[in-house]
């Protein structure tokens, strides 16, 4: 029996979340086109009964942190460098390879590394093979697969690498479990998903997204969240003329949820205004930062 903790590093936008998903066969990370859609370390288990379970963790993309949410996604990063078994490092092909080479090298990782090329499907085999070989002759890479995540291709192969260097070992969890986040963890991200999809560039980053009521009936879900904005401006935007925008935000976000729960849900979403969030400790703590 083989299990030990996965963790994926790399730039913003690299992949990693649908990467993840990829893996597990199943949605647990949120993904959007915009770069640092993942805010919190996301961990999903693949387990093989007898043979292997495999703990992935699905990590922000690294970055300079310049407020204290940035900070806080930052420690997730560091405490995914201090319990990894197996990393794998994680460049979309497109990318600059001198940054990603930088990035990785700095991580100063001291287990086995895969690098995972990225976005296979997107650039012709000449530019596939330059980058191959490019990160293959680095210190840092015992291994290198190519993949697309989006596509699903060679994940089977991914796997198969990593547990070549996977430690012998008993499972950390049930074989039964995806994930150790609570159900409502997920809600909220759900929400937050559709915010990246609807609106434009500065109102995702200025926005949380907090689970109130989380309760079960008979017949649905009842799910009561707030959304948490830091100007008024960003209220009128969410709320669109006439709450025109709310609404779709919420049918989206229940559409998604209740394919998630495979229950009805009645949701219920409210927004708040609480100036620079971001940078004020009490909040981030409150809102799961």
């Amino acid at each position: 029996m083989k299990a030990g903790f996965v963790n994926i590093f790399g730039k913003p936008n690299a992949g990693k979340s649908t990467l993840l998903n990829a893996l597990l066969g199943e949605k647990l990370a949120i993904i959007s086109p915009k770069v640092q859609t993942t805010r919190h370390r996301i961990k999903g288990f693949l387990t093989e009964p007898g043979k292997y379970q495999l703990i992935f963790s699905d990590t922000p993309g690294i970055i300079q942190p310049k407020y204290k949410l940035q900070e806080r996604m930052m420690q997730s990063v560091k405490s995914a460098l201090e319990d990894a078994d197996v990393a794998l490092l994680m460049a979309d092909v497109a990318d600059n390879r001198e940054e990603n080479n930088n990035l990785f090298a700095s991580l100063n990782l001291k287990v086995p590394c895969i690098v995972v090329l990225n976005k296979i499907d997107k650039l012709g085999d000449k530019r596939i093979n330059d980058a191959a070989i490019f990160y293959k002759s680095q210190p840092y890479c015992k291994k290198l697969v190519q993949i697309s995540a989006l596509q699903k291709a060679h994940i089977d192969e991914l796997i198969n690498a990593i547990l070549e260097y996977l430690p012998e070992g008993e499972p950390f969890y049930p074989e039964d479990d995806m994930t150790d986040l609570p159900t409502k963890f997920f809600v909220g991200e759900m929400v937050r998903e559709k915010i990246f999809e609807l609106f434009g560039d500065e109102i995702p980053y200025h926005t949380a997204v907090m689970v109130n009521e989380f309760k079960e009936k008979d017949t649905l879900v009842k799910i009561q969240a707030d959304i948490i904005v830091q100007r008024e401006s960003q209220k009128g935007i969410l709320l669109g003329e006439g709450g025109k925008m709310i609404k779709q935000l919420g049918t989206l976000a229940r559409q998604d949820i209740e394919k998630f729960l495979q229950q009805k849900v009645f949701l219920q979403l409210f927004i708040k205004v609480r100036p620079k969030w971001r940078d004020n400790e009490l909040h981030l703590k409150e809102y799961g930062y």
